[in-house]
């Protein structure tokens, strides 16, 4: 009698554990990006969101500035459930497949109709290529236009020639060295200590990441060459998301829908907000000449071309429709 008792006891018990487990949920997620960076100020806003939609329900923890995973590593650390969900940079998965660095690819879409245009195309084959690998994705954000940073004034490409510059992806290395640079790996939190000790001498990157980082401390120059509007992806762990009730399930993909929404919103703003921020504090913005974007178009076309040999028929298949 004593063991049924005991047997009933502890089966309650679990029972009452598993209930009131199911009722809550904890989220870790990681992001690459400083707390003042636009994507994590909507990021933050996307968790609130959550929370309030669901009472409490299930809560996200941000966790900021690549603090908790390093940011090559968040794509796996959400695919092996070591965090539930994270944000990157999605064309650091190029590699993986060509599809994933689309809006990477110099001057194929360089304004945020264009690059609306492009995720359009992209969204059905990303969404289809991460499935394979347990992941939903949430939603994406464009960073503002690229703008090239230097230490004197780039007039054309030949100026670029020898100088230590910064990469973050396949693309952006290909790039610096074809226009005769010499790319070196560096993330966002790390490039003014690169700068300051001359592991890099010039980077493209967005008017927010300059900004954010006070670019004016270690390069004098910006020319907003507007070379690609690359994005950001959310992707959540496709066990942990279907482990969601309904409801909830349907609070998060309403709050992603939102984030999105705002944080193309966010993003257009910041591109002026930005680049006067720049000048501001004493940079000097100077607009591409012909020469400078003529030069850099002949570089575009040879990767695109290059680009095209390589490419899946998934990847070739976005590019397509876009050119639609």
């Amino acid at each position: 009698m004593r063991t049924l008792f005991a047997k009933t006891l502890v089966a309650g018990l679990f029972a009452a554990t598993f209930s009131t487990s199911a009722l809550t949920a904890d989220w870790d997620m990681p992001t690459p990006y400083p707390d003042a960076t636009f994507h994590t100020v909507n990021i933050n806003q996307f968790a609130d969101d959550i929370r309030n939609a669901t009472d409490g329900g299930l809560n996200i923890t941000v966790h900021s500035a690549g603090s908790l995973i390093k940011h090559g590593e968040i794509k796996n650390a959400v695919r092996g459930g070591q965090v539930q969900i994270g944000e990157f940079f999605l064309s650091l998965l190029a590699n993986e497949d060509a599809a994933y660095g689309v809006d990477s690819q110099p001057f194929v879409a360089t304004s945020y109709d264009d690059a609306k245009k492009l995720w359009d195309a992209q969204k059905p084959v990303i969404t289809e290529l991460l499935a394979r690998q347990k992941l939903v994705p949430l939603y994406a954000v464009p960073w503002p236009p690229q703008g090239l940073y230097t230490n004197k004034e780039i007039a054309t490409v030949d100026d670029l020639k020898g100088l230590k510059f910064r990469s973050y992806n396949a693309a952006l290395e290909k790039f610096a060295s074809l226009a005769g640079a010499a790319p070196t790996q560096v993330e966002v939190p790390d490039i003014p200590q690169a700068f300051s000790t001359g592991q890099v001498e010039a980077m493209i990157t967005s008017p927010s990441t300059g900004a954010n980082g006070k670019a004016w401390d270690y390069v004098s120059h910006y020319t907003p060459i507007n070379a690609w509007v690359p994005k950001n992806i959310v992707v959540v762990n496709k066990a942990a998301f279907e482990a969601l009730d309904e409801a909830t399930r349907s609070a998060v993909l309403e709050a992603a829908a939102a984030a999105e929404a705002r944080g193309w919103e966010m993003s257009m703003k910041e591109t002026d907000v930005q680049t006067a921020v720049l000048k501001e504090n004493g940079m000097s913005v100077v607009e591409p000449s012909a020469e400078l974007l003529e030069g850099l178009m002949k570089i575009g076309e040879q990767m695109q071309a290059e680009w095209q040999d390589s490419a899946s028929e998934q990847a070739k298949s976005i590019v397509a429709d876009f050119a639609k």
